[in-house]
């Protein structure tokens, strides 16, 4: 399974850059792991509706270039659906079996995601109702998927 998770932003923290390596390097036994970043429009404190509109228009436009024919798409988003790890081992394991053989996660930036890219997504998921840093999410997301790999994989690791 190929496995691509696309993010607005660049990482900039080394403990976060740390930890993203650490659970890629991990994760290589199972997938073909590939993050691809598109650049991040900067927000001013205090932007208008409109702006903030045209940021997500522009930073969604570079997500959807991302996404390939055929790839299933999961969006992280606050509204979506919460799930298990077990939850979302099966339904990363689904995926296999019904065919496909790239699955995109996509991290929105500061302001979240474009109603375009929610719509283009075959899951909504959320990890909680709180908002965490996108950069932060990166790590959380991958070690959900490692772990969900482990169980899919009958290996011990999930407590």
């Amino acid at each position: 399974m190929k496995v691509n998770i696309i993010c607005v932003g660049k990482v900039k923290e080394k403990f976060f850059r740390d930890a993203i390596d650490e659970y890629a390097k991990r994760l290589s036994r199972y997938v073909k792991l590939e993050i691809t970043e598109v650049p991040d429009e900067k927000t001013p404190d205090g932007a208008s509706d409109a702006l903030n509109a045209g940021i997500l228009k522009t930073e969604g436009e570079r997500i959807l270039s991302k996404i390939k024919e055929g790839d299933v798409v999961c969006t992280l988003e606050i509204k979506g659906k919460k799930f298990s790890s077990e939850e979302l081992s099966q339904w990363i394991e689904g995926q296999g079996i019904a065919g496909h053989s790239s699955i995109c996660f996509i991290i929105g930036g500061s302001l979240g995601l474009s109603d375009e890219v929610s719509k283009r997504a075959d899951l909504k998921l959320s990890f909680s109702d709180m908002t965490f840093p996108h950069q932060m999410m990166r790590v959380i997301l991958l070690e959900q998927i490692y772990r969900a790999e482990k169980i899919i994989s009958k290996e011990p690791y999930h407590k």
